[in-house]
């Protein structure tokens, strides 16, 4: 056969050629693929070495994509870069950095329309908008910017105040 180091470092560039993945994806899928668990340290080394595996401009990209792209908030971005393998310290960083520079409110209210297209741009009812409570916090917005913003836009579309969330 060949070097097995050699072959896990090519895998892993190839993996890494077609799309951003973290150090412990890279040992995952390198495993699953089964490359010896040396090997595979060896070619994740050489990777990081190289700066074609950095688990830091991952965890910038996933921020960048969930916040801007899809509209997270901060506690859906943190569990989601926690399941990418990112450590804890650097997904926190990550985070701080994008949402340091985005304005959370408008990031929650374009959420918030976005739940809300169709014929009825409004909350119809109390059962809505405990619907979209819970999925807005789900989406990772913190609750009391949730309970704000639907307040602010029940009193628009003229539901009920003792609809509560």
């Amino acid at each position: 056969m060949g070097d097995p180091v050699r072959a896990a470092y090519s895998a892993g560039l190839a993996m890494l050629a077609r799309r951003e993945l973290s150090e412990a994806d890279i040992r995952e899928r390198l495993r699953r693929k089964d490359h010896e668990a040396g090997a595979v340290d060896e070619a994740v080394a050489r990777l990081r070495s190289a700066g074609a595996l950095d688990d830091r401009r991952v965890a910038m990209s996933a921020a960048r994509t969930e916040a801007r792209v899809r509209s997270r908030g901060r506690a859906y971005v943190l569990r989601r870069l926690a399941a990418m393998g990112i450590s804890p310290d650097l997904a926190r960083d990550a985070v701080d950095q994008v949402y340091g520079a985005l304005d959370e409110s408008a990031l929650l209210a374009r959420a918030l329309a976005r739940r809300l297209r169709g014929p009825s741009a409004t909350i119809r009812d109390s059962a809505h908008l405990r619907r979209l409570y819970q999925q807005l916090v789900r989406q990772g917005f913190a609750p009391s910017a949730v309970i704000t913003a639907l307040k602010a836009r029940a009193k628009a579309g003229h539901v009920p105040e003792d609809d509560e969330a």
